[in-house]
């Protein structure tokens, strides 16, 4: 299929062998994350999830920075512009439901979601980072949840998912320290799933979403959902699920073809373990 490019406003997203590159293009302001960019992200959502040949998304930034957080600059500007006063609050709290809107589409997207990241992932671009299922990192990235030291509580659902990956005692350490870790660190953690140097990370990303192409998509995507609410549902309530995921995954074509393709002793189409 032919590689399809899509421009958007501060962000570019391109289509090619059923992966999907969302990249931040505000390299100047190290791909800040503004109110812009997060329509980029509402219309990005739209066309992946719409798209059943996509089976993996890839974000990341560009020229060496993956995000540097939110635009301090427009907070600065609408204080300035008198939205400080006794609505502000109400204001800054329907700023972040309405990033949510379109960030727990993000989360629960039915495809592996891979994040590769080059240079500073800090404030809400940690946050965004951790909601990919997998992270990639250029061997001079980092992460900080900078909340702190601008006197904010961390938000794009950091303080959810967090605590999953590095446990309850570390995430509060990150958060109240707001101190940055480099990429050995954040690998030693179970953040980042693999280490690539700079100029490798792209074609490494590019290689390892390919990877899902060839998987069931029903299955993953059931699985993923699963997953993703696991930490919350009750032993009982999960088998139930479990088993109506089960029942729409044999339903789908893949299974009847997979399981064809073993009894007659033809080569499984996914087999992560074949590079």
């Amino acid at each position: 299929m032919p590689t399809e490019t899509i421009q958007l406003r501060e962000c570019r997203l391109v289509i090619e062998d059923g992966v999907a590159e969302f990249s931040h293009q505000r390299p100047e302001v190290r791909n800040a994350l503004t109110s812009t960019m997060r329509l980029d992200y509402r219309d990005m959502l739209d066309r992946v999830e719409a798209d059943r040949n996509i089976r993996a998304l890839i974000l990341t930034g560009s020229r060496g920075s993956f995000c540097a957080g939110g635009d301090i600059k427009a907070i600065q500007h609408k204080q300035a512009d008198g939205e400080s006063g006794p609505a502000a609050p109400d204001t800054m709290r329907r700023v972040v439901l309405s990033v949510h809107a379109w960030l727990q589409r993000l989360r629960d997207l039915d495809i592996p979601i891979i994040a590769a990241v080059d240079g500073p992932a800090a404030g809400a671009g940690f946050s965004l980072a951790l909601m990919a299922d997998f992270v990639l990192a250029s061997t001079r990235a980092s992460f900080c949840l900078s909340f702190a030291r601008i006197g904010l509580v961390p938000d794009l659902g950091a303080l959810y998912q967090l605590p999953r990956i590095v446990g309850l005692s570390m995430a509060k350490e990150l958060v109240l320290t707001a101190r940055r870790l480099d990429a050995q660190e954040a690998k030693q953690l179970g953040i980042v799933h693999a280490l690539h140097e700079p100029e490798a990370l792209p074609e490494a990303a590019w290689a390892f979403a390919r990877r899902f192409a060839d998987g069931p998509r029903e299955a993953m995507g059931l699985s993923k959902r699963l997953l993703n609410s696991s930490f919350e549902t009750p032993y009982q309530t999960l088998v139930d699920l479990e088993a109506s995921a089960q029942a729409l995954a044999a339903a789908a074509p893949y299974f009847r073809e997979a399981t064809a393709d073993f009894l007659t002793g033809r080569p499984a189409r996914y087999n992560w373990d074949r590079v």
